[in-house]
């Protein structure tokens, strides 16, 4: 059994509504509400039941629900699993997962690339924002962290699960793995 079928096999589907598909979305409440999927399936919001993953059915914004609670299990190698199934695996939210799971994972260079690819093709990308400056928290770099929190707030992002992410670790040096 692959990392992605033994990790699907209690796989979290998040059920959180909204435009950015993540966390980094406004003011919905970060811990994702539990779905559980055996036999590696996916949850399919729009059939409203899991799937089996390569179901034509499943579109990014399933993947994308299940990638983050992935990541709030701390199962960021089947997140990228998951990655790799996508339709448009080069957007800026499928960079930012990019990052966020390498970073997890230990290699923060990498993370900290995909980062920056994900703000090249979108500066308004205010989860990469809240991630990246969740990294700098990390390294001790709070001047770098309130740079990035400045920006998801000029960026519209007040009031959302990144500025208050972001803010909080900043605050208290926690940061989220979700």
């Amino acid at each position: 059994m692959t990392l992605m079928k033994s990790a699907l096999a209690v796989c979290l589907a998040a059920t959180i509504a909204g435009p950015a598909l993540s966390a980094g979305g406004g003011g919905e409440t970060p811990k994702p509400k539990t779905v559980v999927c055996t036999d590696g399936k996916v949850f399919s919001e729009s059939k409203g039941k899991c799937v089996v993953q390569q179901d034509s059915a499943l579109t990014d914004e399933d993947y994308f629900k299940t990638l983050r609670s992935l990541a709030y299990a701390g199962e960021n190698e089947a997140a990228q699993e998951l990655l790799q199934l996508l339709n448009d695996p080069n957007s800026d939210l499928a960079l930012t997962y990019w990052g966020f799971t390498h970073r997890r994972l230990g290699d923060v260079e990498t993370g900290m690339a995909y980062y920056n690819k994900a703000l090249q093709q979108n500066p308004d990308n205010i989860l990469a924002r809240s991630y990246m400056g969740q990294a700098f928290v990390e390294a001790g770099r709070l001047d770098l962290a309130r740079t990035q929190l400045h920006e998801i707030r000029t960026r519209g992002g007040e009031n959302t699960w990144a500025e208050a992410s972001l803010s909080e670790a900043i605050k208290t040096g926690t940061t989220f793995n979700y």
